[in-house]
């Protein structure tokens, strides 16, 4: 670790032990009414896995670069799970805690300044409840992590969605299409029972045709490996397709030269081969049904702030004869950037994982992703132009779903 990393990882490490004796202090305060006992086993509890916590940060830390040499990246992210699941109800605690505390500075500066003005059992006692609410409520990140983590990620939403557009030829009406996006293989270490149920899902569609939109995996191309048979095994009479997303690129890793690189980026082509998809890039062909003709689009990853190696303009050259063009494009910013006013009627896009946070209040779910982009779940429209955003098969950084559950999207293309 460089001196300037030491420093800033000793900062951090001050912040967690800051963040730690306030909220152990908020604990105290609303467990003061407990017997002695009960006092003792939730403060020894507390310490215990604070310290813990410390210390696997510490490993980490020193032990960064072999843990990023295993690219074991279940692993990691298991560790920012637990990292989560005990640091963000101290927050909670915290804040609750930090109004209590300000509720207390606010009367002794009323008593100081209100003649006669003085403290009461029962006005302490209320105080007091404030911090007791905040241990009630921080049990709600808690078990939302753990759920994400355990049940969230597996449990799969298959969203049905009907795609409307005059333009369509009447021998693809009905046409079903199944997209997923965004597996990031990596994630899930040996585990293919997640990717197992996910491919059974799909084949209980009985889609038309399969399109992937991109991020195969987080950096390596034997991420994929161990999964090939099983996403062989989807089944789609009209054929499977894909393209790649930012990850697919591999510039997240360090590389001992470009030549490794340029080495895993064309085994990862083939293996969208060998599981059996035509991985397009920058091009189009034909769909053919009953004798009539659409266009199938894949450009390569274009996005705003991400890396933008794709060519629009050459994969649009030539299909204009299409009555109706499909795009498959993994960022969701180069639909508002470069292909609105282009006449592609229906651009599929992924990238986002809504956050792989939500909320649902009054049938509507709100997610960070929100704040980030424009466009970051579902059908959208611009005049007779059409975005799908699916909201992702797996996940990255944090190894679970909170409220955003993992989407199969089946399109069911209809003449309008």
């Amino acid at each position: 670790m460089t001196t300037r990393g030491l420093i800033g990882f000793s900062i951090f490490l001050l912040v967690l032990v800051l963040i730690d004796l306030y909220a152990y202090k908020g604990i105290n305060a609303a467990i003061s009414s407990w017997s002695q006992g009960g006092r003792r086993i939730v403060r020894l509890s507390y310490w215990a896995l604070s310290i813990g916590m410390i210390a696997l940060l510490v490993w980490v830390a020193i032990s960064l670069q072999d843990l990023r040499g295993t690219r074991n990246h279940s692993f990691m992210f298991s560790l920012a799970a637990l990292f989560l699941l005990f640091f963000l109800p101290k927050v909670v605690i915290i804040l609750f805690h930090g109004l209590d505390d300000l509720f207390h500075l606010f009367r002794w500066g009323w008593w100081k300044v209100t003649p006669g003005g003085e403290a009461s059992g029962e006005t302490l006692s209320r105080a007091a409840f404030l911090s007791q609410a905040g241990l009630l409520v921080s049990a709600v990140p808690f078990i939302g992590v753990l759920y994400g983590i355990t049940k969230g990620r597996r449990n799969f939403k298959v969203a049905h969605i009907p795609v409307n557009s005059s333009r369509l030829p009447a021998s693809f009406h009905g046409l079903r299409i199944v997209q997923i996006s965004d597996l990031h293989l990596g994630s899930y270490g040996s585990d293919r029972s997640i990717v197992q149920k996910g491919v059974d899902l799909i084949n209980a569609e009985k889609p038309d045709l399969i399109l992937f939109t991109g991020d195969l995996v987080n950096d390596y191309a034997d991420e994929a490996e161990g999964f090939i048979d099983v996403l062989r095994g989807l089944n789609a009479p009209m054929g499977k397709f894909s393209i790649l997303g930012n990850h697919d690129y591999s510039d997240y890793a360090r590389w001992d030269d470009p030549a490794s690189k340029a080495r895993n980026l064309q085994r990862l082509k083939t293996i969208h081969a060998d599981m059996g998809f035509r991985l397009l890039l920058d091009e189009h062909l034909p769909l053919e049904r009953s004798g009539d003709h659409i266009g199938l689009l894949g450009v390569q990853n274009w996005g705003r702030g991400f890396q933008q190696y794709g060519d629009l303009a050459k994969t649009l050259r030539g299909s204009d004869s299409y009555p109706y063009r499909i795009l498959m494009s993994h960022d969701p910013t180069h639909w508002e950037m470069q292909v609105w006013g282009t006449g592609v009627d229906l651009t599929l896009s992924g990238h986002t994982h809504g956050a792989q946070l939500g909320v649902k209040l009054g049938g509507q779910t709100y997610s960070p992703a929100q704040w980030v982009y424009k466009h970051w779940a579902g059908l959208y429209q611009e005049g007779d132009q059409q975005l799908y955003v699916n909201r992702g098969f797996g996940f990255i950084g944090f190894p679970g779903r909170v409220g955003m559950p993992p989407e199969i999207t089946v399109l069911e293309l209809r003449m309008a």
